[in-house]
Formats: structure tokens, sequence, C-alpha cells
């Protein structure tokens, strides 16, 4: 009961258009001073501050910095023509362009938002250019981009891990396949609407034109080996890796491209600060609620609530598929993570449930919200940059989520799917 509370005093004030991380602070505050007295206010900002610097936690801005270097200093563009030089044959290529430039950056930045905002920018003006409507061309944009909370090195994960107490590694891993799956689902679907709108081919396959490309996009191709490689090798820590993400984006975009110049290097350090603010704003305001929470012990009391009645592990999986499905239309993907993961972990571990494996359902589900209106953050960037109406893109959008959901059913209920790199490398 107090929890259904919480959740809705939180709810109602985000309804009325207060932030959410100011949102999970007044409910905390309020629920301490409440039941603990005055008293206990003066501890509140040692423990925002224990929030928010747990060592994982650095890899956050590290990595949404690297992304906005690397699109200042023309990575960006680059991956894009080696792509349409690539897919640009097929019937509907600069939507399958869009998918695989959007996996690719996924790979470097970690943050859906991120990725929309950098490759819509570009792609989404080109595909309307091209005779795409303009609802398929926001679609495929959005749908895309949310592959960057699959793929590693996704923040969301991060998150997750760090809440969850669980290995940054091992779900950056499990992570591979259901991201190579959901691209190659969306690619699918997107040909199906090349197909219905008789969309255009972009060009004949050139094998000149390929390794043109190839050669100019090189070094970007060079980022993710690096960090990737170096994390997945055990070389660095996946917040080290974050470092390294830093380091390669800066000299391949000033000694390399030599793109990167003083302007932009400033224009991507406010725009990563910016982001990174949001983000740890609303870990750190979390941890007061997440303290309280642990007071009154709600994980355990929602575990034994479950536990009543069902023990039947996939049934568990099914109500929390539900619960995350209903969060991630509310709430942003890093504020339902923080709020609710760790109180529900008690009952996953009851119900025998592998952590990694729980964290790809959680992430996937999360990934939906960021499609499904009221919040939809990326549906709505993506809505914006097109200039047309989200009912519209989501009457499209709707069949793109579908193989997400797949995905998502796929990933629940046959485990190996998502486990299995895991289980050869770690296990």
């Amino acid at each position: 009961m107090e929890m259904l509370l919480l959740f809705v005093c939180v709810l109602a004030l985000v309804v009325i258009d207060v932030p959410i991380a100011v949102a999970l602070g007044i409910v905390a505050v309020a629920a301490m001073a409440t039941t603990q007295g005055l008293a206990s206010l003066p501890n509140l900002p040692v423990v925002l501050y224990a929030g928010a610097t747990n060592f994982p936690l650095i890899a956050i801005p590290l990595f949404i910095l690297a992304g906005a270097i690397m699109n200042a200093s023309g990575i960006s563009r680059r991956l894009i023509a080696f792509a349409s030089a690539v897919l640009g044959f097929i019937r509907g290529g600069l939507a399958m362009v869009s998918i695989g430039t959007s996996m690719f950056f996924a790979e470097i930045s970690g943050s859906a938002v991120a990725d929309v905002s950098a490759l819509g920018s570009i792609l989404i003006p080109a595909m309307k250019a091209k005779g795409y409507p303009k609802a398929v061309a926001a679609a495929v944009m959005s749908s895309a981009a949310t592959l960057a909370v699959i793929i590693p090195p996704s923040i969301p994960m991060i998150l997750y891990a760090v809440m969850a107490e669980t290995s940054v590694v091992q779900m950056f891993v499990a992570g591979i396949i259901p991201g190579v799956l959901g691209g190659i689902g969306l690619m699918g679907m997107a040909y199906h609407f090349a197909r219905r709108y008789n969309l255009p081919v972009e060009e004949s396959l050139k094998w000149a034109r390929v390794k043109q490309t190839f050669r100019e996009a090189f070094w970007a191709f060079t980022l993710p080996l690096i960090i990737l490689g170096a994390i997945f090798g055990g070389v660095v820590t996946a917040t080290e890796g974050a470092a390294l993400a830093v380091l390669a984006a800066l000299v391949i975009g000033i000694a390399i491209y030599r793109e990167l110049d003083w302007a932009h290097l400033k224009s991507a350090v406010i725009e990563g600060g910016v982001q990174t603010a949001v983000v740890m704003l609303l870990v750190a305001s979390s941890a007061l609620l997440g303290v309280y929470l642990t007071e009154i012990q709600a994980p355990q009391k929602l575990a034994r609530a479950v536990a009543e009645f069902t023990t039947n592990k996939w049934v568990v999986l099914a109500l929390l598929n539900l619960l995350f499905l209903l969060l991630g239309m509310f709430l942003h993907s890093a504020a339902a993570i923080i709020l609710v993961v760790p109180v529900v972990m008690p009952l996953v571990k009851a119900a025998g449930i592998d952590p990694v494996h729980f964290g790809l359902i959680v992430t996937i589900n999360l990934g939906i919200g960021q499609q499904t209106p009221p919040v939809a953050s990326v549906l709505m960037v993506a809505c914006s940059i097109a200039r047309a109406s989200v009912w519209e893109v989501s009457r499209v959008n709707i069949y793109f989520i579908g193989v997400l959901f797949a995905v998502l059913m796929l990933i629940t209920y046959v485990p190996v799917s998502g486990l299995f790199l895991v289980e050869v490398f770690y296990r």
C-alpha cells in the first residue's frame, strides 16, 4: 500500500509537469519527514551525494560525451555514406541505412535520444526528400534509435547493473544478440513499407563506391573495436572503456578527420553536460526514495505478496513484463530503472530469475516505452524533426514496436537467445 501511494504521488506530480527528478525528491522528503520526523532530514545531502558517486556511473557522462564528439567530428556523416553504399541498392534502402547506421552509432553513444537527435536530423529530411511519407520516416528513425538501449554500451544497462548489483560487462555481452535480432527485424518491416509505398532504390551496388566510403569511414569503424574489444577482453572496465571512447573520438576527430575544432568541441561538451545533468539528477534524487523504501522493507513485502500469488517463474516474468511496459509509457528509462529495479530484485532472486536475463527484459521493455505515448521521449524527438503528429507517426510505428515486442517475448521465454554469449564467455 505504501509503495502504491508513493508511486501515485510521483505520477501525479509528473502529470502536472513537475520534472521527474524533482518529483522523486519531493515525495521522498515528504515520506521521510512524515514517518521519521524532521530529525532525519539533515542526512539527505549525504544520501544525494552517495547516490550519484557510484564508480560505474562515471561511464554515463563519458559515453554521452563520446557520442556528442563523434557527431560533431563528421563521423556520423561518413557512417551514413558507407551504409548507403552497402544497402542503397535495396528498395527503401535509405530506411535500411537509417537502421544500420543507428546500430553502429549505438555502439558508441549508448543513448537512444542522442542517436535520434544526431542521425535523425540528417536522415529524416533525406527520406522525406526521396518521397518517404513523413510518418514512415519518423517511425523508422525512432524505432531504430531504440536499438541504442539494447546494443552495448547501453546507458540504461549501466544503470540497471548498478541498481541490481550485477556485472556491467555481462549486460553488455547479453545485449549483442537481441540488438542484432532487433535490427534485422526492423529492416524487414522497413522493406515491407518500402514495397507498400513503392519507395525508391537509392543507388546501384558499386564496389568502387563501397571501397571508397569504407576507406573514408575506416577510423570511425575502429571506435567500437577499441571500446568494446578492450571491455570484453578484460583490458579495461566499462567505466575505463568510456574514458577510452572519449579519447579515441577526440584523436579521430582532431588528428585524423580534422573536423573537430574548438567551437564544435565546446558545443559537444555542453551537450554532453546537459544530458548528463538530467540523468545524474535522477540518480541522486531517486537515492532518497530508495533509502526510504529500504527502511520500510518495501522490496521484501512485494516479494512476499507475489510469492503468495504465484511461485511460477514464467508467470512472474509475465507480470514483470506488464509492469515495465506500463512504466515505460509514463517514465523515462533511467527513472523507471532507478525507481523500480531495487524494489523488485528480491522478487527476481526469489523466483530464480538470472539478474542478467532480467536486465535484458527490463532494457527492452523500457526501449519499447521510448516509443509509446504519453512520454515516448525518442518518438517525440523524431516527430519534432519530421514535423509530424505523434499519433500520425504512432499508427505506422506500431508495426515497428511489434518487432521489438517479438524480440522481448523471445528473450523472455527463450533465455538462451540473450544469455548464449554470456554463458560461453563468462560462465
